[in-house]
């Protein structure tokens, strides 16, 4: 039986496609990041479904649009929603059907509520 891969997924805050070494930048040097870019997969033809997080998160998570998954700005109090709708599927939901485990580690941003964590939208 084959062993299913693994595979890690890095979202970043306020880093522009230039900002690492790897794809051209002077400014810095990121030899860690530039040696799992030589070592992976990179993704150079894409765009950003939102310029702030929360809507960018939530994209990434389900493959939708930010205002079809449910978020459509930066979660910050009593201005948004509650967070990711518990009905809108994610990456990691569907990974858990296929017996994958999952992990979430740093800024979550996509809901407040208990409800609305990480472990709801299906990571352990």
């Amino acid at each position: 039986m084959m062993r299913q891969p693994n595979f890690i997924v890095f979202l970043t805050d306020d880093q522009g496609y230039g900002d690492l070494s790897c794809m051209g930048a002077d400014d810095f040097v990121t030899p860690h990041l530039d040696r799992m870019a030589d070592e992976g997969s990179r993704f150079t033809c894409w765009y950003s479904n939102s310029p702030v997080c929360s809507p960018s998160r939530a994209s990434l998570l389900t493959g939708r649009y930010p205002g079809n998954a449910g978020v459509r700005s930066i979660l910050a109090g009593h201005r948004t929603a509650a967070g990711l709708p518990l009905s809108t599927p994610t990456i990691a939901t569907a990974l858990k059907s296929l017996d994958y485990q999952t992990y979430l580690s740093g800024k979550w941003h996509l809901g407040l509520e208990e409800s609305a964590r990480p472990h709801s939208h299906g990571f352990d």
